[in-house]
């Protein structure tokens, strides 16, 4: 499989997040990770331009919010 790779980017109004096959299967591992029930709301990960995401991405948080 190729290496993941995911770029964020959009408008004030429009969030696109694109990747690669290996990206997109990454960011799912991401969410479910997320998702585990022995983790609390509050837990949230960065991804950021150059070291999880392609040069020219804006970041991108990933955040539990269990009062949601």
């Amino acid at each position: 499989m190729d290496e993941p790779r995911i770029k964020v980017y959009g408008s004030a109004t429009e969030i696109t997040v694109a990747g690669n096959a290996a990206g997109l299967l990454d960011l799912a591992e991401r969410l479910v990770g997320l998702a585990a029930p022995e983790l609390q709301g509050g837990y949230h990960e960065h991804l950021e331009s150059g070291i999880n995401l392609e040069n020219g991405s804006i970041s991108l948080i990933l955040a539990r919010d269990d009062k949601l």
